[in-house]
């Protein structure tokens, strides 16, 4: 029976909906519980998690659903469920305080706080009879040793605050110039992580980190090296390979367990997937490796199928969890293989690594690969085309049985900038095989974007059930803008551009700080917290700050406005001197540097074949290059101005900040012109 004052059943979020019915009295964070912290002078027990998020679970079952537990909570604390998802700014702040109490980050995160929001203790995952203990002590130093907590307290608020300027020494490098040796100096830093057995960085567990690779594969074709070229081909193969990835069905889970990408912890995220299928796309241009593009393409499917609604909106993530036991969704025993797929299914077994016993836990198997499809067949004296007809068939065998089983529970919000991520995502994989589907998934989640949580005037975070809510975070205009520029390459439509500008003159105005020369995480509007910060380093997803400094750089070239251009330098400048120091941590800023200190190209194709030939040029992987075409002549964009067609020809505008080198009739003139 749910306690009357467990009011998370009035939430849209997945993951409060899924405390609805603890007998710990839940709220939201918003003025009702904060008012009622201060008024009734009680600590906050503030608990951070997402939908998705196991050890979250696992804490709620031993915990939060035990009324002994509950009755200790509900006395003596004002008890504070937050979706980390919905409002990252918050979850920021307190991930924050708890890594300067010398503690390790993570979620489940519980902190808990004074009631004027300020924290003095915390940790992540407690099992129930140390989280019964850490209960009484908070709550005995709270009545006994008010004076010492406040102090404490005080003293992390004050450490939150504290200037990123001069945390980090920003802009101590003022070079006038951006020189790319520093770029050759964060690759070798970068190059000394490098996890040649397995590929990825060294170390466990291992995220997939798609800013890294990026990186990596822009430095390996601005420098022509060699090694950064194979860390690329092998890491990207290795995670394909992976139990990480989903043999059957397509798409990436969060992340491996072990050094070896064979286990995940199975929740898939879109963020994840939005971006792998960018890197899979371009590492395709690339390498010209096609199972990168069947990775990429199978991704898609994955996506669609399980994560996009009726109008190519995507949902935030799906659950490790189902019938109670992480992976058994997406695992197998031996018995059930053989049921399913018949006797002669055992080269595919054998390919897959599928044991008797199992290779994983409970006699269940993770379907994993060690090697390509024509070793494999070598070894096994089987032919490559036959045995790839057999694995595709018994794919979808596995698929169809799969979809029988209870499925991992679904977080249906839509947020904003995850959303771009998957559409940018999209609009690469365009450029890679122009598949007309990808580009009309991109349009539909474009108006989305642009139409649903954009009222005019600011995004929103969040839709669900037709309701957009939450102020847009710099995360979510940042990743919007670099979509929408995404969409606007591969469409040319102006509308979408301008719609990128829109977005931009926003977050100069209500983000920008003209101070540090970066943005703030939080719009000047929203709500007031202990703390306003900025995301500085990338991570999982590029921070927000690297990304707008490439938005930018192309939105001052296309717009003809120096304004952005200078504020894209400015940042670049505070950060420069830490590129090689923190590689790992700054690789997407590493490759925002990269469009400094080489060449970035904006190409004008006008003329009847000009889709044509932009198309042949997107077969080639060209970093820093943005490539446009018009069928006819138009002045209504400033990087179009002045490009017309000679001689009745289909010609190719190559420039660099709208400054034109000769025209060009061909793909082959115009890429001698790129690579001068």
């Amino acid at each position: 029976m749910m306690p009357k004052a467990n009011k998370l059943i009035h939430e849209s979020s997945p993951y409060l909906l899924q405390h609805a019915h603890n007998p710990v009295e839940w709220q939201a964070w918003g003025k009702e519980a904060l008012n009622q912290a201060a008024t009734e002078d009680k600590p906050i027990l503030l608990s951070i998690g997402y939908a998705a998020c196991h050890w979250c679970h696992v804490m709620e079952h031993e915990s939060f659903e035990d009324e002994n537990v509950a009755k200790v909570m509900n006395e003596n604390y004002v008890c504070i469920k937050l979706d980390r998802e919905e409002r990252p700014d918050i979850d920021q702040i307190y991930m924050d305080a708890i890594q300067t109490m010398g503690l390790n980050g993570g979620w489940p995160l519980n902190v808990f706080l004074m009631p004027n929001q300020k924290p003095f203790y915390g940790g992540t995952y407690f099992p129930k009879t140390k989280w019964l203990e850490v209960l009484d002590k908070v709550a005995v130093a709270f009545q006994n040793s008010r004076t010492q907590l406040d102090e404490s307290a005080d003293k992390f608020a004050l450490a939150l605050n504290a200037s990123d300027s001069e945390k980090l020494n920003l802009g101590s490098l003022q070079a006038d110039t951006f020189d790319a040796t520093i770029l050759s100096e964060a690759y070798q830093k970068l190059s000394n992580s490098l996890d040649w057995d397995n590929g990825g960085t060294l170390g466990a567990p291992k995220f997939p980190m798609p800013v890294i690779w990026k990186f990596l594969m822009n430095y390996a074709y601005q420098s022509q090296n060699p090694e950064s070229k194979k860390a690329l081909e092998f890491t990207l193969t290795s995670m394909a390979n992976g139990g990480i990835y989903d043999q059957v069905g397509g798409g990436f889970a969060r992340y491996s367990v072990d050094a070896e990408w064979f286990a995940p912890h199975f929740e898939k995220m879109l963020y994840d997937n939005g971006q792998l299928i960018s890197l899979f796309a371009d590492a395709y241009r690339f390498t010209k490796n096609s199972y990168f593009k069947e990775i990429f393409e199978d991704s898609i499917r994955f996506s669609v199928r399980e994560l996009m609604d009726s109008y190519c909106r995507f949902y935030s993530a799906l659950d490790a969890d189902s019938e109670g036991e992480e992976g058994k969704f997406y695992t197998w025993t031996y018995q059930e293989l053989k049921k399913i797929l018949g006797e002669d299914a055992n080269a595919v077994l054998k390919f897959y690594n599928v044991t008797e016993n199992g290779n994983w836990e409970n006699n269940r198997n993770i379907l994993f690969r060690h090697s390509t499809i024509d070793d494999f067949c070598k070894v096994e004296k089987l032919d490559p085309k036959d045995f790839e007809e057999k694995l595709s068939s018994t794919n979808a065998q596995l698929l169809e049985a799969r979809e029988a089983r209870i499925r991992p529970a679904l977080d249906d919000k839509i947020l904003t900038g995850w959303n771009a991520l998957q559409m940018k995502g999209l609009c690469d994989a365009y450029k890679a095989n122009q598949d007309e589907k990808y580009k009309a998934i991109a349009q539909d989640n474009f108006v989305f974007l642009s139409e649903f949580v954009w009222d005019g005037s600011q995004l929103s975070r969040s839709f669900k059930n037709g309701q957009a809510k939450l102020n847009g975070y710099l995360e979510d205009y940042a990743l919007t803008i670099q979509a929408s520029l995404a969409l606007f390459e591969i469409t040319s439509d102006a509308t979408i551009l301008d719609f990128a500008e829109k977005l931009a003159n926003y977050t100069v105005k209500n983000f920008y700080d003209d101070k540090e020369k970066l943005f703030f995480y939080t719009d000047k509007s929203s709500e007031t917290l202990i703390a306003r910060k900025k995301e500085i380093f990338d991570n999982v997803i590029p921070s927000s700050n690297s990304v707008m400094i490439e938005n930018l750089h192309w939105l001052g070239i296309l717009k003809g406005n120096s304004s952005f251009t200078d504020i894209s330098e400015q940042m670049l400048k505070q950060m420069q001197h830490l590129l090689p120091r923190e590689p790992k941590f700054l690789a997407n800023y590493a490759s925002a540097f990269a469009l400094k200190a080489y060449q970035s190209f904006d190409v004008v194709i006008v003329g009847k074949d000009a889709k044509k030939l932009q198309k042949k040029l997107w077969t080639h992987y060209l970093p820093h290059t943005f490539i446009m075409a018009i069928e006819e002549e138009s002045d209504l964009q400033v990087v179009w101005k002045g490009k017309e067609i000679i001689n009745t020809k289909t010609t190719i505008y190559v420039c660099e900040n709208n400054a034109c080198q000769q025209p060009v009739y061909s793909v082959e003139e115009a890429l001698a012109q790129l690579k001068k």
